[in-house]
């Protein structure tokens, strides 16, 4: 906000000097806190157009931004830069405009409605989401939020990958373990199957419903019977998990369903159109390497079945023929070699590449008591995401993926996110919330709270550790932009922790509600309000909640 002030006051300034501003300009902080604490450029870039020096222009914008009560210095140096130093004034001015916009706070339309298509979680539908998929949900949910507080049309999107191997090893499985419950001996359970006991949970329900009815099925309808019903309960079973993880889908898209509705064939057929795809040993080959991709990719095997790529590519297709402009995927870091091949395809078939963003997170390592927690979905030794939401509770979940970037590999101490003090960042986070609503019911007990606040009580705020409290609620709406922009929802937790170190720090020097200063308690109170609204956005933006008691 600070920065958008500054901006548009040199830009008046220069429109009342009848300076011409073509280019643009920038106001930034400088990294040396001895050149001001913001500076433009302003000077030096439009310089040329209007036929003078730097220096002089520089001089010209000087005497009238001096004028301006908001600045205690305002200084020229180098060979044209405008240094600022602000006044308590601009603070106590912009306080009663965050207060004022209460949870509006950080709206904008940076965004200009672009519309972006997230894609995350996506896990294959062979049994319960892990924690890594938890990460995932965590990270793609909170960037949905502030893309959208910030001005984009987001929606959020899960493939099933319904098709392919897995699915028929799941069958597989379930047929197996549907045997042993009517007493068939299958002697050791197959290596590759899998073994978890949600299989066995599968089978008994099955078997509740069902009986040996399937087993008197031909095969191919046994099978397509088993595929059907584990993948449909299993798919049931992750919406649960990640409606209680407060995650929750506009689209998903099965890959079965995209096969059944001939897309794939469409995508085969632009590829040959589009002269790019071959013959060899039997097998059609999509020449990937004319498009940048580090070798040849199959398309279609020799016994006729299409490899995973083409439905992948035809998805993809998809999203922008539903008029989605930008497509983020969020993958794990053992899909690195899929994105040359996807680009590859975008070339080939004249679409924008850069539509396309893919963002890798890291693994997640769950440590509990020091020790790391192994796990193998296929041997069943998994922590599922219900287990993490059973043990720590959604809000300590989620703001732990949230806090590590996503390229940074995630170690989870478990007996940290169950703490109940001080070392534990969401607790900290939340208590801030909590004592500041604690501090408006004492102050609506003792009858200090005005029933209307009013903009003079920002006048009486002039303490620095108040001005630094004001100072940082002005960085969130630049900071919600840089987060869209960039994509690290990591930015705004660090920034919540931020936020209420510098509240603790105010309330453990300064008595906010005082009978002896009622005035001054008021100023305090409203600084409050602001900070409680700022700390409910940044919250809710990472699906956390916001307690008013601790």
């Amino acid at each position: 906000m600070i920065k958008h002030i500054i901006h548009d006051q040199v830009a008046q300034v220069l429109t009342s000097l009848g300076l011409s501003q073509q280019r643009e300009f920038i106001v930034e902080v400088p990294n040396n806190p001895d050149n001001g604490e913001f500076s433009t450029n302003a000077a030096m870039v439009l310089a040329k157009e209007n036929k003078t020096s730097p220096k002089k222009l520089a001089e010209a914008l000087l005497k009238e931004l001096k004028k301006n009560k908001y600045y205690k210095s305002v200084e020229i140096a180098g060979p044209g830069f405008i240094n600022f130093r602000l006044s308590t004034s601009l603070f106590q001015h912009m306080l009663w405009d965050v207060y004022k916009l209460g949870l509006d706070f950080g709206n904008s339309d940076f965004g200009q409605q672009e519309k972006v298509l997230l894609e995350f979680v996506s896990a294959n539908p062979t049994g319960p989401l892990n924690i890594v998929s938890a990460r995932a949900a965590a990270y793609g949910d909170t960037l949905y939020r502030v893309m959208k507080k910030v001005g984009f049309d987001p929606a959020r999107e899960f493939y099933i990958n319904d098709a392919g191997n897995q699915v028929d090893i799941l069958a597989e499985s379930l047929e197996l373990r549907l045997r042993e419950l009517h007493g068939e001996n299958i002697g050791e359970f197959p290596y590759e199957a899998y073994h978890g006991e949600y299989v066995k949970h599968l089978a008994h329900k099955l078997n509740a419903a069902e009986g040996v009815r399937v087993f008197m099925m031909p095969e191919k309808e046994r099978n397509e019977r088993l595929k059907e019903f584990a993948l449909s309960e299993l798919l049931e079973m992750q919406r649960l998990s990640l409606e209680r993880f407060d995650v929750t889908f506009e689209g998903w898209v099965s890959e079965r369903t995209l096969r059944g509705e001939g897309v794939v064939e469409e995508v085969l057929s632009y590829l040959t159109e589009a002269d790019c795809t071959y013959e060899k040993e039997d097998a059609v080959w999509f020449a990937s390497t004319k498009f940048g991709d580090d070798k040849d990719r199959v398309l279609m095997k020799s016994d006729g079945s299409i490899t995973y790529f083409v439905p992948d590519l035809a998805y993809h297709l998809t999203k922008i023929q539903r008029g989605f402009t930008k497509l983020i995927d969020v993958f794990g870091p053992d899909h690195h070699g899929y994105v040359p091949r996807l680009k590859a395809a975008f070339r080939a078939l004249n679409y924008d590449e850069d539509m396309l963003e893919i963002v890798f997170l890291q693994q997640v390592n769950l440590y509990e008591s020091g020790e790391k927690v192994k796990m193998s979905k296929r041997a069943g030794k998994i922590v599922t995401m219900d287990d993490l939401i059973n043990v720590v509770g959604k809000d300590a979940a989620r703001y732990f993926f949230i806090a590590r970037k996503a390229n940074a590999h995630l170690n989870f101490d478990l007996e940290l996110a169950l703490q109940k003090n001080n070392d534990n960042p969401v607790y900290y986070c939340q208590y801030a919330h909590a004592r500041i609503c604690s501090i408006i019911r004492k102050a609506k007990k003792d009858r200090i709270y005005p029933r209307a606040f009013k903009q003079e009580l920002c006048l009486k705020l002039t303490k620095p550790d108040e001005l630094a409290l004001i100072r940082k609620l002005t960085e969130l709406p630049g900071l919600l932009e840089t987060i869209a922009e960039y994509r690290e929802p990591h930015r705004l937790a660090t920034y919540t922790e931020e936020l209420c170190g510098l509240y603790h720090r105010f309330y453990n020097k300064y008595q906010v509600v005082s009978l002896k200063s009622r005035e001054l308690s008021k100023a305090r109170l409203l600084l409050s309000e602001a900070v409680k609204n700022a700390l409910a956005i940044c919250l809710d933006l990472m699906g956390i909640s916001a307690p008013e008691k601790m």
